[in-house]
Formats: C-alpha cells, structure tokens, sequence
C-alpha cells in the first residue's frame, strides 16, 4: 500500500506540474467562458427555483378552492 506521505506529495508535485503547463491556462480559459456562457443564459438559482414551486402550489390550492366556490355558485344561482 501506498502511504498517505506519499500521496501528498504526489498531489503536490502532479499540482505544480499542471500550474506550470499550458493545462491550467486551458482550464482557467475554460472556466471563464463557461462563466461567461452562464451569465447570458437567464436561470435561477435551486433556492429561486424552489420558492416558485411553492408559491405556485399555493397559487393553484387557491384556484381550486375559488374554482369549487364558483360552481357552489353556479349551482345556487341555477337551482
């Protein structure tokens, strides 16, 4: 087995190897234009997301209930 000394220091030599390549500069580039691709597309953030489900639940257990009452009506007016 591999001892965990070892191991660090292969991370941290693999580590300064892609710092010094052209590797981080592709990563780095690429991170900047998924960056940028992001902020034009319009989304939301999963917390965003969530409170509109949510108010649109409440938004629709409303409709339903006003719905139910306007047919009592209906009934009413009809009956």
């Amino acid at each position: 087995m591999s001892s965990p000394k070892f191991v660090e220091e292969f991370n941290a030599r693999f580590a300064e190897l892609l710092a010094a390549s052209p590797a981080k500069d592709l990563e780095r580039n690429a991170r900047a234009m998924l960056g940028a691709a992001f902020t034009k597309l319009d989304l939301v953030t999963r917390e965003e997301f969530d409170v509109q489900r949510e108010v649109l639940a409440r938004t629709r257990e409303k409709l339903e209930a006003l719905e139910a009452r306007v047919a009592e009506l209906e009934k009413r007016l009809a009956g």
